[in-house]
């Protein structure tokens, strides 16, 4: 390639925000959804998980599809399907429905991420991999932080289908534009593993069911949740000790032999915990607990998206070339954590800056992070290699996403209760300090409203404590990963190397 394909970039950039885009903009639709439709919380719930556990079961196969129908013909059936499947959902009737076209934007969407990244690689030389990196990290890291506002907005000023409809536009120029410019490939007829297959989906599907609806079933009291858990351990562990030196096994086990790309594989799953976990209950700390405004509670995100666009154009075009890529990567982690320790320390009296500021500090270290890691995790992959490398890694990061979000809401919702019973230990009805702070309200300790609203105070101030030490989790989760961006090799300098239109 003498230069660089700017229509297929954009095409790929697009395709990669359509995905990442879908797993955060729902969520903010939800209250709306349930309204429309009359759903229970665990009903609420499927709509989330149903398209996660679809995405995440297919997504390790992308290499295995590559070869089968080709990158050109599957990207191009994945944006279909995904379009054709935001359109159903956009047109839903009743919860099953919205269900069933949530499975599907999943089944169709898994492919996008992993193949936009493999296409961006190959469209770059290796040496400005980083700035490869950069541009896919747009999509990838900013999407998730822009969706609760882009979602924000569409469910306030029209509905909540319109989450839904959103994605047809991008989808229809995306589609426009690969269709024109992607070469065909060779397409190789390569035997199924059915018993390798059966044995991953039924791995991950467990992994992930257990992780979405663990909180919601008072996770291991319930035999479901049970279950699910011990079929994710069995599968899981009959499905590697089985496919580790299988040649054809339906996953390439033989990719995480390589250093660099399992230590990024941790790290990547350790970010996925600090990053999503802090996002996922930020909108329930000012919303529920602050009584932010939903458009308000939106636009918190927009000086995080902004910091991590600028860091990863900065870190992709000039820091990645010039510095170790490994010490980037550790102060990226740095500035999460921090960013999250920062939320940490906030209180009910936060203003708009107290809370968006931290996430600026967040924001940075995303795009530090992101695009040095990514470059480091494929060092050493060949570009044969790359579409299957693409799935795993993808794989690795949706599932520290899960992860993240299920630990940080156990966290949360136990936290809670500690709280509460420690703050309540000291609340009596003859103890001066409670007769004293209800007295300018006219109330007593023994009269019924006196005990309501202290009660409801102490709900208040313990939930607060709760996300102070959920977001201290969250910012420790991004510093526990620093020792896994040590074990990366140090990229070789490489030459520029053409390749071919």
């Amino acid at each position: 390639m003498t230069g660089v394909r700017w229509p297929i970039i954009l095409a790929v950039i697009l395709t990669a925000v359509l995905e990442v885009l879908d797993m955060t903009i729902v969520n903010v639709a939800l209250p709306h959804i349930k309204a429309a439709f009359g759903l229970a919380n665990d009903q609420t719930v499927w709509i989330v998980t149903s398209y996660i556990v679809a995405s995440v079961a297919v997504m390790p196969l992308t290499g295995f599809f590559v070869r089968r129908v080709g990158r050109r013909r599957l990207i191009t059936t994945a944006i279909t399907g995904f379009a054709m499947f935001s359109m159903l959902g956009g047109a839903s009737w009743s919860v099953g429905s919205i269900v069933l076209f949530r499975i599907g934007q999943g089944l169709f969407g898994a492919f996008l991420i992993p193949l936009s990244q493999s296409i961006l690689f190959d469209a770059f030389p290796r040496d400005k991999r980083g700035q490869a990196m950069a541009l896919f990290g747009l999509g990838v890291v900013a999407a998730p932080v822009f969706g609760p506002t882009l979602g924000a907005l569409l469910t306030e000023y029209f509905s909540w289908r319109a989450v839904f409809y959103v994605n047809l536009p991008m989808a229809a120029f995306a589609l426009m534009m690969i269709a024109g410019e992607l070469e065909r490939d060779e397409i190789k007829r390569l035997p199924v593993d059915w018993a390798g297959l059966a044995l991953m989906v039924t791995a991950i599907g467990c992994l992930q069911m257990t992780l979405d609806l663990g909180e919601s079933h008072d996770w291991f009291a319930s035999r479901f949740i049970q279950i699910t858990a011990l079929g994710a351990v069995f599968a899981g562990a009959v499905f590697v000790i089985r496919g580790w030196s299988k040649p054809d096994n339906i996953v390439d086990f033989s990719l995480l032999k390589d250093r660099s790309f399992a230590a990024a594989n941790v790290a990547i799953m350790g970010f996925g915990v600090a990053m999503f976990g802090a996002i996922a209950i930020l909108p329930l700390f000012v919303q529920g607990l602050l009584g932010y405004p939903v458009l308000d509670a939106g636009f918190l995100f927009i000086p995080r998206g902004i910091a991590a666009g600028f860091s990863m154009v900065i870190t992709g075009a000039v820091l990645v070339s010039r510095l170790d890529p490994r010490a980037l990567a550790v102060l990226g982690l740095t500035l999460t954590g921090a960013g999250n320790i920062l939320l940490s320390q906030v209180t009910l009296d936060a203003g708009f800056w107290n809370l968006a500021w931290p996430g600026v500090v967040s924001g940075l270290g995303m795009g530090l992070f992101f695009v040095p890691m990514s470059t480091l995790a494929f060092q050493n992959i060949g570009s044969d290699r790359q579409d299957e490398a693409s799935g795993i890694y993808g794989v690795t990061r949706s599932i520290g996403s899960s992860i993240g979000i299920a630990i940080i809401g156990w966290q949360l919702a136990r936290r809670t209760q500690v709280h509460w019973a420690l703050l309540g230990e000291h609340l009596t009805p003859y103890g001066s300090g409670v007769a004293r702070y209800l007295a300018p309200l006219h109330l007593t300790p023994s009269s019924a409203a006196g005990a309501a609203h202290l009660a409801e105070t102490l709900q208040v101030q313990a939930s607060m404590l709760a996300f102070q030490d959920a977001f201290l989790l969250a910012g420790l989760a991004a510093l526990a990963m620093i020792p896994a961006v040590l074990l990366l090799q140090k990229p070789r300098q490489a030459a520029p190397v053409p390749m071919a239109a």
